[in-house]
């Protein structure tokens, strides 16, 4: 089927959840007025609708090809990407001195959901190049910075993150890449990198992958790692010494080649430092938390195309009957509750999403606590919204029925493609870890204690929402000052507590919103309904982790690793 764009959605969260009216008071995002948010938001929607869902299907049957000359995507791609750089849809949220528009975050982030959700596979290719950008202008040097943004906020350029290795996956520190200083001020960079997502393929100018590697005598662990920019094209227009030497068959996201990179085959592929010398894991971060936000908005994409089939087919779909006649399997009571709670959860994790883009941006006009406040969000929204992209394309797949266990509907691809988004960019066990061993404590856990206050003074009056923000109060109390083993394995419970009551809280103040919302009236009732389940039903499960969050880690080391395997 084809993919229609939560248009209206997008713009009431705009409004009522970033506030992006406000943001427009503030000088470097004056140019967002009502007209120009409103037309980026239509004109992102029916640019992936129209361009991008097109290639969804064939993206997962035909899927990106490796061959000697390079990775090849199938026919059309290339017209695609080509349309979406001359567009200027990559450059939304770009710095102005190079090329973007410099426009909020928030708007940035309509884009990528709409890509996500009209081709999933196709949109990684400009999710990481964001990131790149980011990481150059916090890290980089002014030559290096007038060298490569251009044509990187353009999107003629693409960029890419080269972290992982055969040996070093989320113990990053235990990589062997290596960079030896050159005479001209460059480095040698030699080694092999796996799981580079379009780490090649043929549809930009230049690839400039961002590379992990150690100099000579560097410490050991992550105390000697350094960044360095490895462009595939050099600057004089000659190829680098890299290769993509093989890519990976994957369940799903079969347009995004995942490339197994090696560097320096001939002892001459250059590279340039970004940052100070082992330093590359803060000026890496810079990308990874860019990347989070954008993987967890992923999962918010997919359930909604997802979501959206389902509803069709449940619409369409005559199976038993109602009264004497036959019916539609819409009508059936189970069915509906897995088409609202579809809706309800997608809802959901894109209020969260958007709200921490909104917070950045915030930040962005020198509002320090909403920083904070998106530090603590990032992980939240990684993986809360990829969570939520799994079970809701789980439910598509079921309320297809039989059809959805077959690849005729494509319903099977949205559940295929959904389930690498909890692994990749740091899966969500580490997410839930960072939660509770770095974000939690952020100034001394007022970040939280703030976040609290806040859903608290909105919750009155919502008893299963004032309840689930009180567990997470507790619970965040005892965490903090528990062993790293208990709060390790409270970890994910707890995440999954304070992610869904930020949900729930973002859920209230929408119902608020309705009350003066005098637009399409099956939107609103949709929503209210959406809200009013997501309150009643969703947050009393996640109340019932409380008891995981606070039980310690006894229980997990009770019995010895022989007897798992007994």
């Amino acid at each position: 089927m084809t993919y229609s764009p939560p248009v209206e959605e997008q713009k009431f969260l705009l409004r009522h959840i970033v506030g992006i009216e406000e943001l427009a008071h503030h000088s470097p995002f004056s140019e967002a007025t009502p007209d120009l948010v409103d037309a980026i938001v239509s004109g992102a929607g029916d640019f992936a609708a129209g361009v991008f869902a097109p290639l969804n299907r064939v993206g997962d049957e035909v899927g990106a090809k490796w061959t000697p000359d390079g990775v090849v995507l199938p026919e059309g791609f290339r017209e695609a990407y080509r349309a979406y750089v001359e567009g200027g849809w990559n450059t939304i949220a770009g710095p102005v001195e190079f090329g973007g528009q410099g426009l909020p975050l928030s708007l940035a982030t309509v884009v990528m959901e709409d890509l996500g959700s009209a081709n999933m596979g196709f949109s990684l290719v400009v999710m990481l190049s964001p990131g790149a950008v980011e990481a150059l202008l916090h890290h980089g040097s002014a030559a290096l910075q007038q060298a490569w943004l251009p044509k990187l906020v353009s999107g003629e350029y693409s960029g890419t993150m080269n972290l992982t290795e055969p040996q070093a996956g989320s113990d990053v520190g235990a990589l062997k890449t290596r960079a030896e200083p050159a005479d001209d001020g460059s480095y040698r960079i030699k080694g092999q990198k796996i799981f580079i997502t379009f780490g090649d393929h043929d549809l930009a100018d230049n690839i400039v992958h961002l590379v992990l590697a150690r100099l000579p005598d560097a410490p050991r662990g992550t105390k000697g790692i350094s960044l360095f920019l490895v462009p595939r094209i050099l600057p004089d227009g000659s190829p680098n010494d890299l290769r993509c030497v093989s890519i990976e068959h994957k369940l799903g996201i079969h347009a995004a080649p995942t490339c197994v990179m090696s560097y320096g085959d001939e002892d001459r592929c250059t590279g340039w430092l970004i940052g100070e010398e082992n330093k590359g894991m803060a000026a890496m971060f810079t990308m990874m938390n860019n990347a989070r936000l954008y993987v967890g908005l992923q999962g918010v994409s997919i359930a909604e195309r997802a979501m959206q089939q389902a509803v069709a087919y449940a619409r369409d779909r005559v199976q038993g009957s109602r009264e004497g006649r036959p019916a539609r399997i819409v009508e059936h009571p189970d069915v509906r509750r897995m088409l609202l709670r579809m809706k309800a959860l997608t809802q959901g994790a894109r209020a969260l999403a958007y709200y921490a883009s909104g917070q950045i941006d915030r930040a962005g006009v020198g509002d320090a606590a909403a920083q904070a406040r998106a530090d603590l969000l990032t992980p939240l929204v990684k993986a809360y919204g990829t969570d939520v992209g799994v079970e809701v394309t789980s439910l598509a797949l079921q309320v297809h029925g039989g059809m959805g266990y077959v690849e005729e509907t494509g319903a099977a691809q949205h559940f295929r493609d959904a389930r690498i988004s909890p692994i990749y960019e740091g899966t969500n066990g580490i997410q839930a870890a960072d939660l509770v061993g770095r974000k939690i404590g952020l100034e001394g856990g007022e970040v939280l204690g703030r976040l609290i206050a806040d859903m608290r003074a909105d919750a009155q009056g919502r008893p299963a929402l004032e309840r689930l923000v009180g567990s997470c109060a507790e619970a965040g109390e005892r965490l903090v000052a528990a062993p790293a083993d208990d709060r390790l394995a409270a970890s994910y419970p707890f995440l999954t507590m304070l992610a869904t009551a930020v949900a729930g809280w973002l859920m209230a103040r929408q119902l608020t919103a309705l009350d003066g919302y005098d637009g399409n009236a099956e939107f609103a009732a949709m929503k209210r309904a959406a809200a009013l389940y997501f309150l009643d039903h969703v947050v009393p499960e996640a109340q019932g982790k409380f008891a995981a969050a606070m039980a310690g880690a006894d229980i997990l080391y009770s019995v010895s690793e022989e007897a798992f395997a007994a």
